[in-house]
C-alpha cells in the first residue's frame, strides 16, 4: 500500500463527518484517491509495470462507484467531495 498509517489517519481526520467516522463514502473516497495519485505518478517512472496498472484501475472503479452510490443519496455532499478533491465530472 502506498500510504502509511500517519497519512492514513490525517485523511481520515479531514474527511470526516463525525468523531468515529471511518468508513463513510467521503473518507473512503478521499483514500482512494491518494492512492491513485501516487499510483499515476509511480506509471510517470515505470512505464511497463502492467500490473499495478490493473490495480489502478481497479481503485478508479471502486472510487466510481462510490461517487456515483454519493451521488444517488445525497447530492450536495457529492458536490462538495468532488470541488474539494478536485476530481473532473
Amino acid at each position: 500500500m502506498a500510504i502509511d498509517k500517519v497519512q492514513k489517519h490525517t485523511i481520515i481526520n479531514d474527511y470526516k463527518l463525525h468523531d468515529s467516522d471511518t468508513g463513510s463514502p467521503e473518507v473512503q473516497i478521499a483514500i482512494l484517491s491518494t492512492r491513485i495519485k501516487y499510483l499515476t505518478e509511480h506509471f510517470k517512472i515505470h512505464k511497463k509495470d502492467h500490473h499495478s496498472r490493473r490495480g489502478l484501475l481497479k481503485l478508479v472503479s471502486q472510487r466510481r462507484k462510490l461517487l456515483d452510490y454519493l451521488k444517488t443519496l445525497h447530492k450536495d455532499r457529492y458536490v462538495k467531495i468532488i470541488e474539494r478533491l478536485e476530481i473532473r465530472k
